[in-house]
């Protein structure tokens, strides 16, 4: 199996399994970056977005509400799980102008200059060749639209984060940081490097600080259930797992952590 073929499938099988989890009251970062990325666009009604990496609709949803009946928005992820949370909440929105489907972030199947807006929201860093991907993103764009990528930030998650992985060292050493692809564009520099790797020019990068709450020791753990920590998770034994829940849940709850680093980094291209 490829590079791609396995990160492909390692990524569907993650989020999929999180799909139970993903949208619990405790994961309220994916709304809230999701909504915070479409807000930098200023669509405009009628106008037509891809989101790519879409999960279950955090920034398609709010570019359905904001494009409009006389627009259109196709959200693609490789999560079929996710695809069907999607779909139920636009029918529960009532937002008939969105559809979700299974696709492909670096083989979309659309033409050249097919939509006025492109979003991807912490899903660029999952394919092995980002630049690649953001090619293919940048062709799929109209002269005169917008690119929009978001990535984590540095220290995501900390400092709970530290405390999960050498968790899961201690029980199962090849298992470490196997999953942080986020890491290799995490500053302004080197995701501008690499957008302009992918023929992106002159991309607008905004750093924000930011923190999720913890409201509690077992909310970490369904934040770690309900995200892509999910596929580390659920490579581990019973034994495995309940050691790394235990440090986990000790951790928060005698360092007393009430949040968790959460910065971001939000690129914006517009193609001329």
């Amino acid at each position: 199996m490829t590079d791609l073929n396995t990160a492909q499938t390692k990524a569907a099988a993650a989020y999929n399994a999180a799909s139970d989890l993903f949208d619990h009251p405790a994961n309220t970062f994916w709304d809230r970056f999701g909504r915070n990325t479409i807000n930098r666009l200023d669509l405009k009604p009628g106008a037509s977005v891809l989101d790519v990496c879409c999960g279950s609709g955090a920034s398609a949803l709010p570019a359905a509400e904001q494009v409009g009946h006389t627009g259109r928005v196709i959200g693609i992820d490789v999560a079929e799980k996710l695809l069907d949370l999607a779909g139920a909440k636009a029918q529960n929105k009532g937002l008939n102008n969105v559809e979700f489907r299974l696709g492909d972030m670096l083989d979309t199947g659309f033409a050249d200059a097919s939509f006025d807006a492109v979003v991807c929201v912490f899903g660029i860093f999952f394919v092995p060749d980002i630049p690649a991907a953001i090619n293919e993103l940048w062709r799929v764009l109209r002269p005169g639209g917008k690119l929009a990528i978001t990535t984590w930030g540095p220290d995501f998650f900390e400092p709970a984060n530290a405390v999960f992985w050498n968790a899961v060292r201690d029980v199962k050493p090849e298992l470490y940081k196997g999953f942080n692809p986020w890491d290799r564009i995490s500053e302004p520099s080197t995701l501008s490097a690499i957008l302009n790797e992918g023929g992106v020019p002159d991309p607008l990068i905004v750093s924000e600080l930011a923190t999720h709450p913890i409201a509690s020791a077992e909310d970490w753990w369904t934040t770690l259930l309900g995200s892509g920590y999910r596929g580390t998770i659920e490579q581990m034994e019973p034994e495995m797992i309940d050691y790394v829940r235990q440090t986990n849940h000790s951790f928060i709850s005698n360092a007393r952590i009430q949040e968790v680093q959460a910065n971001v980094l939000y690129a914006v291209a517009e193609k001329f």
